[in-house]
């Protein structure tokens, strides 16, 4: 067993100590509380404690464990649930004003899910306003620190999950990815994150679909092993474990002109190579372009969703009061039309098509999982990468036509840059390969070993 404390522990470890004896789900859930406590004051990660509720699923789980009925590798695990995701009887407010005190009756189904597995469920983790922008900050509760250098962002949408993740407030986090919001993030702080690929994880109860079937709900963890074990109780499906055989691989340094960080760059390079060692066929491919044409347009999907949501908040009669930058999104999605939309369906069916080409000549895809390190908390976004102006989604270039496409996409972490801050990589495979991911990932894992939790310092960027 591991000489980390409780809290420090993976939620596979945690299963073993439960089966041993050696601790309970109640010792476990207190030593995470203690240090909630302890950081999330700093890091404001989590924003809905549920410490009695936590309480009394850990005793539930506790007498599961000692008569021998656990109900899964997950029983009496503490994770947190994304505050955009619907969790009976817990405060759920999807980073808005316009949801401040907002309490669903029912469970979104993957949260049920994980509750009908035993897990024990802190509370909800910090979101930008509707989980449509890269940085992890609102009105309600204000910005999520990275725990790596508590002055720079962990990025977003699912920033406060990866905050409570890195700094030991629970193994796992259930979370949403609707253009990156998972893998980028995990990459920020050193931690594993999948997208699974579209339709794999059901989705009922919760909050209207703005961004489409774009968006999905997956695992992020400290490992490949709990992130497989929680995507398992979530999508309701097996995964497979065997080693992989030697796999053909892209690697694709860039897209197109689009400036990368040059830690970032090397990093990744090293990671290609890695793979490479282990006897993988990893050919280079630069002057990449499928992916532009949905870069190009994918601020049509966000702007017309948050448009919609907005206006069907008037017609109701309800107040809207919402942010600035949220505002302006809306109104830049009422300029959209019909057309503009249909346009963006056919873009998107037509790089579907150039996706489906590649990967007739490649089992998957590496590439960085963002093109910039964090920057610091009070900016929107990085304006500057590798000396090249950029906009709001200069960083976040990677990631989105996965969504566009239903593509499964996995972030693992790489060699950190000279400060020590984490950089992350992605495997993106063709859809419904979300298991070979999986495998490749802990191959490397095993090979490579995994990413070391922050120690968290006094460094402000």
């Amino acid at each position: 067993m591991s000489d980390q404390p409780l809290w420090g522990l993976t939620a596979g470890q945690l299963a073993q100590a439960f089966a041993a004896g050696s601790a309970t789900p109640v010792q476990a859930l207190e030593a995470v509380l203690e240090r909630h406590d302890a950081v999330n004051p700093r890091l404001n990660a989590v924003v809905t404690l549920d410490r009695a509720g936590a309480q009394a699923a850990a005793r539930a789980s506790a007498g599961r464990w000692a008569r021998g009925e656990a109900l899964g590798p997950l029983d009496g695990v503490p994770l947190t649930i994304k505050d955009n995701i619907l969790t009976a009887g817990l405060r759920s407010t999807w980073g808005s004003a316009c949801y401040a005190d907002f309490v669903p009756e029912l469970d979104e189904t993957p949260v049920a899910r994980l509750r009908a597995a035993g897990a024990v469920i802190l509370g909800k983790t910090n979101v930008p306003e509707f989980t449509v922008q890269g940085v992890t900050d609102n009105v309600l509760f204000g910005p999520t620190r990275n725990p790596w250098n508590p002055g720079l962002t962990p990025g977003g949408s699912s920033g406060g999950a990866v905050a409570a993740v890195a700094s030991g407030i629970g193994p796992l986090a259930l979370c949403t990815d609707g253009g990156g919001s998972i893998r980028r993030p995990a990459a920020h702080t050193g931690l594993v994150g999948l997208k699974p690929s579209r339709g794999l994880v059901p989705r009922r109860h919760g909050f209207p679909a703005i961004l489409d079937a774009f968006e999905v709900v997956g695992p992020i963890g400290r490992c490949v092993g709990d992130v497989r074990a929680m995507l398992r109780v979530i999508a309701g499906a097996g995964a497979e474990t065997a080693p992989p055989a030697a796999k053909r691989i892209a690697f694709i340094p860039s897209f197109g002109e689009a400036p990368v960080d040059p830690a970032i760059a090397a990093s990744v390079t090293g990671a290609a190579e890695r793979f490479a060692g282990l006897g993988h066929a990893v050919e280079r491919l630069d002057d990449f372009t499928l992916a532009e044409p949905v870069n190009a347009i994918w601020s049509i999907v966000s702007e017309t969703g948050v448009a919609w949501l907005l206006d069907a908040h008037l017609k109701l009669g309800r107040d809207a009061p919402v942010q600035p930058g949220i505002a302006a999104m809306a109104e830049r999605g009422r300029g959209h039309s019909a057309s503009d939309y249909l346009g963006m369906l056919r873009t998107i069916e037509a790089a579907g098509e150039a996706f489906d080409a590649l990967f007739s000549c490649f089992d998957l895809l590496l590439m960085p999982a963002t093109a910039a390190q964090p920057w610091p908390v009070g900016q929107t976004h990085p304006d500057v990468i590798d000396g090249q102006s950029v906009g709001p989604r200069g960083h976040a270039v990677f990631t989105a036509f996965a969504n566009a496409l239903g593509l499964p996409g996995l972030t693992l972490p790489a060699r950190p840059d000279r400060d020590d801050m984490p950089i992350g990589f992605q495997l993106i495979g063709p859809q419904g390969s979300d298991d070979r991911l999986l495998a490749l990932g802990a191959a490397y894992e095993q090979a490579f070993g995994g990413f070391p939790m922050p120690v968290l310092s006094d460094r402000e960027g």
